[in-house]
């Protein structure tokens, strides 16, 4: 590249591309050919601001200016525009890092995101990689896991459990091998947040998992992702590959005794496969169903040896946790909920997208100063938090602090981070219905309340917004609901009445007969 080249930023994340980030690379490339224009292309990762994409930038005197959403027919008014230089145009949106979207989160987890070239180590080692890593290996595996409890990092893929605790417990049981595992299996609905990480900056996901390795003594790890994210997996494999190339993988680490091998594996995708142990069986390849427990994972997990298990998230958060320090970390947050939350914004929204902020804003700014509000400019009645598993959040209760206490304080889970919206004409008796129906599917079958409730419970659901004897109908969906809260053995079947649950609370009417008639009758006029 000539030192006079002017360097475009075209995101490759999996959005960007559905949305033609392919093309306009390609319009961009060959515009600046015809114009015998000096530029860079590259294809860096998505900043989360889905609505824009694609969203291209320019490196102008050390400032990246964006632009967006950009289509290939609008290339040439850019480059007659002057974009290269930071000129006005229709589609200009300033400096990147001033909009306001991005100017009024705090990225830590995802601070590299859309901002480097994802397979480039040099990148990620000039923004700050691998110092978490150089600092954890001049630490003893009970100083990693003790700045890491310090920290207050707890597990981002939605138990919400104590990230060191979990790592305290492998230390401390005794065997000839170890492993890291790291769920990928990103199955939520409105969550993206994993896809992210892994196409965007995989380094740090790997960066997480070699210190948790060094941390608890695992020599082998791996990262389970499922088959719908081809380009998460091409990608990390890539990654994985350079990084063992140039040492921070494999044998003696960075000239360290530390060693640590990882793995990526292609899961088939589902859903339950994202609950820990049908993971752990999946991996060993066998069909993906959930173990009884005890023992726990971290005593006897993959292929019976003590086992880290944690999301892309947790492991992501990691390197900045051993660069910064665990003062550092736990100084963002509230209560028992520290650092930051990476917040996915999708439904009917009008800025879907990606946000990392700390715990403690409440849902409505989430919704209305991030989201805008609707897709359609109409009330928002309900939003779904934490996946298909999650109850839905009343309008009435948005000003609650978006923090796992708070939530759960109301009936309400953070998980994951997604939240999906809905405005006023949604028929919330149709994703109670919803709920039941996608536990049918996606049990894996072992336990009778979740593999038999679920089916009883659309059948229930079904009875009752038809008028077959309603009010006894309600009291025994009520009653397979506790049932199955109660006795399945793991949370598909233990959290899929959580939906259906907060529907009778909050939406009562959407459940009788009348509402599902007219529901029904403006399907069928809209058809």
């Amino acid at each position: 590249m000539a030192s006079n080249s002017v360097k475009v930023f075209v995101p490759s994340d999996t959005t960007a591309r559905s949305l033609g980030a392919d093309q306009v690379a390609a319009a961009i490339a060959t515009e600046a050919r015809k114009r015998g224009a000096s530029i860079e292309v590259v294809r860096n990762g998505s900043r989360g601001l889905y609505w824009l994409e694609p969203l291209l930038e320019v490196d102008v005197g050390g400032v990246r200016h964006a632009y967006g959403p950009v289509v290939p027919a609008d290339v040439p008014g850019l480059f007659g525009a002057n974009f290269l230089a930071g000129g006005k145009h229709a589609l200009a949106l300033g400096p990147t890092e001033k909009i306001d979207y991005l100017a009024k989160q705090t990225r830590l987890t995802f601070a590299r995101v859309g901002v480097i070239d994802p397979l480039s180590l040099e990148d990620y080692r000039a923004t700050g990689g691998y110092r978490g890593l150089a600092n954890a290996l001049e630490l003893k595996g009970e100083q990693i896991v003790a700045t890491v409890t310090d920290s207050g990092l707890r597990g981002r893929g939605g138990a919400a459990f104590p990230t060191g605790i979990k790592w305290k417990t492998v230390l401390g049981t005794q065997a000839d091998q170890k492993y890291v595992v790291c769920n990928a299996d990103e199955g939520d609905s409105g969550t993206f947040a994993d896809r992210m990480i892994m196409e965007s900056d995989p380094y740090v996901l790997i960066e997480g998992m070699t210190i948790a390795g060094i941390a608890v003594g695992a020599t082998r790890g791996f990262v389970y992702i499922r088959c719908e994210y081809p380009q998460a997996i091409q990608t990390m494999r890539a990654a994985v590959e350079r990084a063992t190339a140039t040492g921070f993988l494999g044998d003696r680490i960075l000239g360290s005794p530390a060693s640590f091998h990882l793995d990526v594996r292609e899961a088939a995708g589902a859903y339950i496969c994202g609950e820990e142990t049908s993971l752990l069986e999946s991996l060993e390849g066998k069909r993906g169903m959930v173990r009884y427990r005890p023992p726990l994972p971290a005593i006897k997990g993959l292929f019976g040896k003590p086992t880290v298990i944690n999301n892309v998230l947790s492991f992501a958060s990691v390197p900045i946790v051993l660069d910064k320090g665990a003062e550092f970390y736990k100084n963002f947050g509230v209560g028992r909920s520290r650092g930051t939350i990476t917040i996915q914004l999708a439904g009917n929204v009008k800025q879907g997208g990606l946000i990392e902020v700390p715990f403690g804003m409440p849902l409505r700014s989430i919704l209305y100063d991030f989201g805008g509000g609707s897709a359609t400019g109409r009330p928002i009645r309900a939003v779904q938090a934490g996946g298909p598993l999650g109850a839905y959040v009343h309008s009435s209760q948005f000003d609650t602090v978006f923090d796992y206490e708070q939530f759960a304080a109301i009936g309400a889970m953070v998980g994951h981070g997604g939240l999906v919206v809905f405005d006023d004409t949604v028929d919330m008796g149709e994703q109670a219905r919803f709920a039941m129906e996608f536990c049918a599917v996606e049990s894996c079958g072992k336990c009778t309340p979740c593999r038999i409730g679920a089916v009883r419970g659309v059948e229930v659901i079904d009875r009752i917004r038809s008028g077959v004897n309603e009010t006894s109908n309600v009291a025994l969906l009520k009653e397979l609901c506790d049932t199955m809260v109660s006795g399945s053995l793991c949370a598909l079947g233990g959290m899929a009445p959580f939906p259906v649950l907060s529907v009778l609370k909050h939406f009562p009417e959407d459940l009788s007969s009348s509402t599902a008639s007219k529901t029904s009758g403006a399907k069928e006029r809209r058809v």
